[in-house]
Order: structure tokens, then sequence, then C-alpha cells
């Protein structure tokens, strides 16, 4: 239907049309019944150029690159503090040289919190809509494993304490379970070990002959509370083959250093060996960090 007002047809919609018949033009904004332009309207995840987004709640989300930058710093301070650690057990395993090892799991949780909002941040490949200020946080188990290790780590420094050694080993069995536990529950390790029953029996079967080979060369008040470690290892182990891929690596490399410091426990020592402890734990820990956080849905 055409109205006429004023001269001028209008169209459907309030449009106007010259009197020689043509439509007028439209110049990007709508105007107002008053004559005044109305600001442009944007789609849904859209806004005006030069204006953040704000996140769900109302709360300014961070950029994508702020996002980037601190997890990248996180993990260079990881880098460089095992570094620095690693040069300070090949001169001198024990002592004030190891100052930068109770740091090491810190540094390695801050990364895996970074790392897991950015999988959450705006304007990443993992989600390029609109997030909450906090993102996605990394996995409770994940975390508290670190801490537990961290705790470990401290107190081994005295190692040739026997209650310093007992407690480190508590602390460590506290991160074994706290990884199996969220293996199992959250990255689908059960599922899949009844798919393949035989990597379970291979990991029993293993750290059975590593107690009975260690067993003798253990004080004997040591051999219980080192057999149930190694038990719980030895689950964690077998949860992380479950899980596959970089877990899977790094749960190896995390029993192939504690197998080593059984062996430094049983009396059998070689050159070396405080090194290669502390890089396949370092090895271990970082992989399944990395492995973890790549199955966190985005």
């Amino acid at each position: 239907m055409v109205t006429i007002r004023g001269g001028r047809s209008r169209l459907p919609g309030g449009r106007k049309r010259n009197p020689d018949g043509r439509r007028q033009p439209s110049y990007g904004r709508r105007q107002s019944s008053y004559g005044q332009q109305e600001p442009p309207s944007y789609g849904r995840g859209q806004s005006a150029p030069g204006v953040r987004r704000l996140a769900p709640g109302g709360q300014r989300s961070r950029p994508a690159a702020s996002w980037t930058r601190h997890r990248y710093s996180a993990l260079a301070a990881f880098g460089g503090l095992a570094a620095a650690d690693l040069y300070a057990t090949a001169k001198a395993p024990r002592g004030p040289a190891r100052a930068a090892k109770p740091f090491l799991m810190p540094a390695l949780a801050a990364y895996a919190q970074r790392a897991a909002e950015h999988r959450a941040a705006p304007g990443t490949p993992d989600r390029p809509e609109v997030s909450g200020p906090s993102g996605t946080p990394a996995p409770r188990a994940l975390l508290a494993g670190l801490a537990c290790a961290a705790v470990g780590d401290t107190v081994l420094l005295w190692d040739r304490d026997e209650r310093a050694l007992l407690a480190g080993m508590a602390a460590f069995l506290a991160t074994q379970l706290s990884y199996t536990a969220g293996m199992t529950a959250r990255l689908g390790a059960v599922r899949r070990l009844r798919a393949r029953p035989k990597r379970a029996a291979a990991v029993l079967a293993g750290w059975a002959a590593a107690n009975v080979v260690l067993a003798p060369g253990l004080e004997r008040r040591l051999r219980l509370p080192v057999a149930g470690y190694s038990l719980a290892l030895a689950a964690m182990s077998a949860a992380a083959l479950g899980v596959g891929g970089k877990v899977a690596v790094g749960g190896a490399a995390f029993v192939a250093s504690d197998a080593l410091i059984g062996l430094q426990a049983a009396g059998r020592e070689f050159p070396g060996q405080e090194v290669l402890i502390m890089a396949g734990y370092l090895l271990g820990q970082s992989l399944i960090t990395a492995g973890w956080l790549e199955r966190i849905p985005s």
C-alpha cells in the first residue's frame, strides 16, 4: 500500500518515493521520525569498531593476545627453572644450588591454568566467541597433583634424612592418587583399559617384578612404604596408558624416573643418575600436563 503525504509517496515501512516516482536513496544509517540518525545495528556476536565486547555478566573480556602472552610467559618460567635445576643437579645434587626445585611445579601449574584459559579466550581458534573473564579453569585433579608434587620436591631436598624421604614419598603418593582419579573420572582411562586389559596386566606385572628385585636392597622398614607408593605409581601409569598420547608417554617417563630413585635407595648408583632422575621427572610432568590440557573441551 502506498500513502501520499506532503507531495511525496511513502512505501511500506516508511520509505519515501520522490514525486517523479523514483525511490529515495538510503544513507547507511536509519533516520528516526524526528530526522535524527539512529546508530547502526550489529548482529549477534558483533560490536562497533573500536569497542571491546563484554563477556556474559557484563564483565570485560581479555583480548586473546593477552591470554597467549601470559600462557607463554608461564611456560618460559618453567623452562628456565627446569634448565637451572638440571644444571645445579649436575654440579651438586643437594644443597642451596637446588633452590629452583621448589618452584618447578608451581610454574607448571601456572602454565596449565593459563593454557586452559587460553582455550576459552575470545578471538582464539579454540573459541572465537566471547568468553567469561576467567576462561576455563585447569582440571582440579591436575592442579592438586602438581601442588602435592611441589611439596614433595621441597621435602626431598633433604632426602638423606629418612623422615624427609617418607614425607616426600607421601606427598608424591597424593600426586599419583590425584592423577589416577582425574584420568579415570575425566579422561576415560578405564573405558580404554577395559578394551585392552593386557596393558594394565603388564603394568602390574612390572610393578611386582620391580619390587622383587629392589626389596632385598632396601631397609626392612622402607619395604612396605616403597611397595605401597610404587603400586600407586603403577596404577597412575596404567591409567595414563588408558588415556594414551602424551599422557601415556609422560606416565612412562615418571615411572622410569622413580625406578631410578628405587635403584638409588637400594644402593645401586651410577654416574649421572641424579640428572637422569630429574630429567625423567620433568619430562613426565610436562607431558602429562600438556596431554591433559589437550583433552579439555574448548
